[in-house]
């Protein structure tokens, strides 16, 4: 199962694996759709509900409360051809709610395209999206969305991107036509104009016409000399798209689009293409690097579940960071030491899967049923490896879980299991009272809809939640336990991974707990407060 080194270099080169980002409502599923479209992957029309005939199904929204909703509630990875190169597209979650699950995606990613909607600007979420970002260093391209609608002037975003981010916006698209009145757009790295057509419900690609200067300022008149001085303007401060700069997380290409009408949408795909950097050498946990060319490893960053109801399987994500994956090759799960067969491994497209032989650094595969691995677990073969921990993020709400019908009672064990497992949820035990009477921890409160919902659909274990006095998690270890437990207005849980979690029931009891008590250990978590 050896490969020449030059093999895995090579197939790395070719592969760009980016996530997409944005407040809800901006587009992003929409835009993710729309690049499947030009990148060939839904035939030739485009559909979220259901798939076309000749093609596939666009939607990454795949969960039933998703397409119920119309937001993204978890994660999905999708893969494609585009020109020469195999892109790999991480769909995270638009909702505040699951931003952990939006933080783990971005560890398996090498950049990422925010979207912005031209109207609203700089949202919450995408400020604190932008935070994770910078934090892992992971540059960004910005989609200013919705351009065929009335919004902000195009300058006066510039400088809010700006001012917010503290990031040099560096335009490589600049739109002919104010917001509402999208007519094409100018090619900033070659000049050239491009002019839209519209098609029905955006469902095909968008027609363009290719003009010279000449020709454009004759059929767009005062839009094209507007659009042209700006541009003319910009370049004259210095704000052309550079490579270098946007890889070292200093500035930001910036596209106008309307993922809608598909205008602009083939320039953004080109951008990605051209500037996104190919997988390159992985920080290790002891800090330093595994080359692509190591032997295989991956970092799983994902665990999901429900997928497939007629299989009721488990998939574990992950994102290939060294080497050649073959099917069929035993690795190492690098939390447990213990080998296991990647005999199931598949290529994920949204909610289909597809068995896959091989695979290089970047691509993102699903190792179903690998029971052996949990998220942030590293995978390996010949040649250890370990990754930095992920941050899990710190709960702000808690409510007390019982099931309806005791009968169920093994369901709703297992259905609590999978749920901790993949993220989901937190779920805290009482180590006297085990699952008897769990606490479910969440960053959000849409978290605790979705898991009733899978709880009640997928295990067959409808539950009730009533409410805790809770508000503060801190964590704690063994040793501070057995005190902790003797106060009031603190209750001590323990998650599955042996976590310990002082629950306080406001932020003043916590304080005072530990002035009082200093030796005890009251950790704040990684990322408390989630991302929003």
């Amino acid at each position: 199962m050896s490969s020449p080194k030059s093999e895995v270099a090579g197939e790395a080169e070719r592969r760009r694996t980016f996530a997409i980002i944005s407040h809800p409502d901006a587009g992003k599923t929409t835009l993710t759709e729309k690049f499947l479209l030009y990148g060939g992957a839904l035939g030739k029309e485009a559909g979220a509900v259901k798939a076309r005939s000749g093609g596939r199904a666009a939607t990454s929204d795949w969960m039933e409360m998703e397409q119920q909703r119309g937001i993204s509630i978890t994660s999905a990875a999708l893969q494609f051809a585009y020109r020469d190169k195999v892109v790999n597209l991480l769909d995270t979650p638009g909702h505040r709610d699951f931003s952990e699950d939006t933080y783990r995606v971005l560890a398996a990613a090498d950049a990422a395209v925010m979207v912005l909607d031209a109207a609203k600007g700089i949202e919450p979420q995408t400020l604190k999206l932008f935070e994770v970002c910078r934090e892992r260093e992971i540059p960004f391209m910005t989609l200013i969305n919705k351009w065929d609608r009335p919004g902000k002037g195009a300058l006066e975003l510039l400088d809010e991107i700006e001012e917010t981010l503290i990031v040099e916006p560096t335009p490589a698209t600049w739109p002919v036509g104010y917001a509402g009145d999208f007519r094409g757009i100018i090619n900033r790295t070659t000049g050239g104009y491009t002019k839209f057509e519209r098609t029905a419900r955006g469902s095909t690609i968008a027609p363009e016409t290719d003009m010279s200067a000449d020709e454009a300022a004759a059929t767009e008149g005062e839009h094209w000399e507007v659009a042209s001085e700006e541009s003319e303007l910009l370049s004259e401060l210095g704000r052309n798209p550079n490579i270098e700069t946007f890889r070292a997380c200093e500035s930001t290409p910036v596209f106008f689009g309307s993922a809608l009408t598909n205008f602009g949408i083939r320039f953004l795909l080109d951008g990605v293409i051209d500037m996104v950097p190919s997988p390159d050498a992985r920080v290790l946990a002891n800090g330093d690097t595994r080359p692509v060319d190591d032997p295989f490893a991956g970092l799983v960053f994902k665990v999901q579940a429900g997928m497939d109801r007629a299989h009721r399987d488990r998939i574990a994500f992950v994102r290939v960071c060294s080497g050649k994956f073959e099917r069929g090759m035993l690795a190492t799960a690098g939390r447990t030491g213990r080998q296991f067969s990647t005999k199931y491994a598949q290529t994920l497209f949204g909610q289909d899967r597809e068995t896959v032989d091989e695979a290089f650094p970047g691509d993102i595969l699903g190792l179903v049923n690998a029971n052996d691995v949990q998220v942030g677990d590293a995978v390996w073969v010949g040649k250890e490896a370990d990754w930095p921990e992920l941050p899990a993020f710190a709960p702000e709400y808690f409510m007390r879980a019982r099931v309806l019908d005791t009968s169920k009672f093994k369901q709703f064990r297992k259905g609590l299991a999978q749920l901790d497992e993949e993220g989901a949820i937190q779920v805290l035990r009482d180590a006297d009272l085990g699952d008897q009477a769990p606490i479910l921890a969440a960053v959000g409160q849409l978290q605790f809809e979705v898991a009733t919902h899978r709880l009640e659909t997928e295990f067959g274990a409808p539950v009730e939640l009533t409410p805790t006095p809770y508000t503060i998690a801190r964590r704690t270890n063994a040793e501070s336990t057995k005190q902790l437990r003797a106060m009031q207005g603190v209750e001590v849980m323990t998650r599955a991974n042996g976590t310990h979690l002082a629950l306080f029931e406001s932020r003043y009891w916590m304080e005072r707990v530990l002035a009082d008590h200093p030796e005890l250990t009251l950790e704040r978590m990684v990322a408390e407060g989630g991302l929003g």
